[in-house]
Formats: C-alpha cells, sequence, structure tokens
C-alpha cells in the first residue's frame, strides 16, 4: 500500500493456541494480526449446524467489533467408527466446559477394541474472511489420518496427541509447529487465505494509486 502500513487482519478466537498457529502462517502477506478480544469482549455464540456457518458467525462478530477485515475459523473432527462424531462438536464433546484431556478420554472409551483400520478419521477446518462492505469468503482445507489407541507427543493442543498422520509417521503432538504447518487441516486453509489475502491487497493498492 502507498503508506506502507499494514493492513488490520483481526482474527475471531479467544484460543490462544489457534492464534499461535494461525498469525505464523500469515507472515509475508501485508498484514497486522491482531485478536478480537484486543477490542473488547469477544464471545459470539456458536450455533450454526455446519464449520462454515461458525466460521462465519466468528468471523463477522470479529468485524462488527472491531470494524476491520476480519477472520475465523472452526474445526471438526470426524471418526469413521463414530459414524463421523465429533463433527463440529468436536471442541465439547465430552460436554460444555471440558479439556482436551476429557475430549481425549471420551473418544479413547468409546473406540476401546476398535481394530486401527475402523479407525479412520478426518481433520477439517473452515476459514472465514469477512470485509465490511464485501460479501464474505471461506476457504476449507482437511487432513485424512486415524485415530490411535494412546495418546503420543506433547506439542499441538486438541486432539493432536491422538490423530496419527501416515503422510509424516506420527501424531499430530509429535510434530513441531514448523512441521505441523506444512501439512495440517488448518495450514491447508490457512494456504489459500493466503493467496486471496495477497490478491485482495494488490488489488487495494491498485485502487489507491
Amino acid at each position: 500500500m502507498n503508506d506502507a502500513k499494514p493492513r488490520i487482519l483481526v482474527l475471531g478466537t479467544n484460543n490462544a493456541h489457534k492464534t499461535g498457529e494461525i498469525a505464523p502462517l500469515l507472515e509475508g502477506t501485508g498484514v497486522e494480526v491482531r485478536t478480537a478480544g484486543s477490542f473488547g469482549a469477544f464471545a459470539p455464540d456458536e450455533t450454526g449446524e455446519t464449520l462454515e456457518a461458525n466460521a462465519l458467525i466468528k468471523a463477522q462478530a470479529a468485524m462488527d467489533l472491531s470494524g476491520q477485515w476480519s477472520i475465523a475459523d472452526d474445526t471438526g473432527l470426524e471418526v469413521d467408527a463414530l459414524d463421523g462424531r465429533p463433527g463440529i462438536y468436536a471442541a465439547r464433546y465430552a460436554g460444555e466446559g471440558c479439556t482436551f484431556q476429557d475430549n481425549i478420554d471420551k473418544m479413547l472409551r468409546e473406540l476401546k477394541g476398535v481394530p486401527a483400520e475402523k479407525r479412520g478419521a478426518r481433520f477439517a477446518c473452515v476459514i472465514a474472511l469477512c470485509r465490511p462492505g464485501y460479501e464474505p469468503m471461506t476457504f476449507r482445507g482437511t487432513l485424512a489420518g486415524r485415530i490411535v489407541d494412546a495418546a503420543k507427543g506433547t506439542q499441538g493442543f486438541g486432539y493432536d496427541p491422538i490423530f496419527f498422520v501416515p503422510e509424516s509417521g506420527k501424531t499430530l503432538a509429535e510434530l513441531s509447529r514448523d512441521e505441523k504447518n506444512r501439512i495440517s487441516h488448518r495450514a491447508r486453509a490457512v494456504k489459500l487465505l493466503r493467496a486471496e489475502l495477497k490478491n485482495l491487497l494488490l488489488r487495494e493498492e491498485k485502487r489507491e494509486r
């Protein structure tokens, strides 16, 4: 842009782990990432029935709060042996107010005795981008793997310790942040977002000349 001032991009989440993953992936795009919480209280109700709907709810709320371009993501986990559960309810699989460990413990209990070949699973991440005066956009990334029978690794968060990725031969929690950011569902969604952000900022710069 003409004044070389970066475009503010507000991240609609209170999850520090997500912020830590997403912000580095947007470096070099010409945006300055800020959290919605830096503009005020941020607690939208995720009442959507799809990942896209919930991501849009949060991105819209962040934009309304800040007046800036805003993004938010929603992530789901589908497990074959659980008939696609927990799906969009992955974060609260063990109930409202549950911890990451609560969710892992519940899943391992439900999958006890299920053989490895029937433990296929898929992560999906949808990122929504909202801009004042424009129609919102969404970007989806997926990652296939399987649920192992015991937690392995100490990196990451959520279901990372029990989500095994065949292409890496490790669980997501055994990967470094850089390794995870090359293959994860969230990284794949952000890659699509990055490309679009560059296009949007380029067009904005041309209009201002």
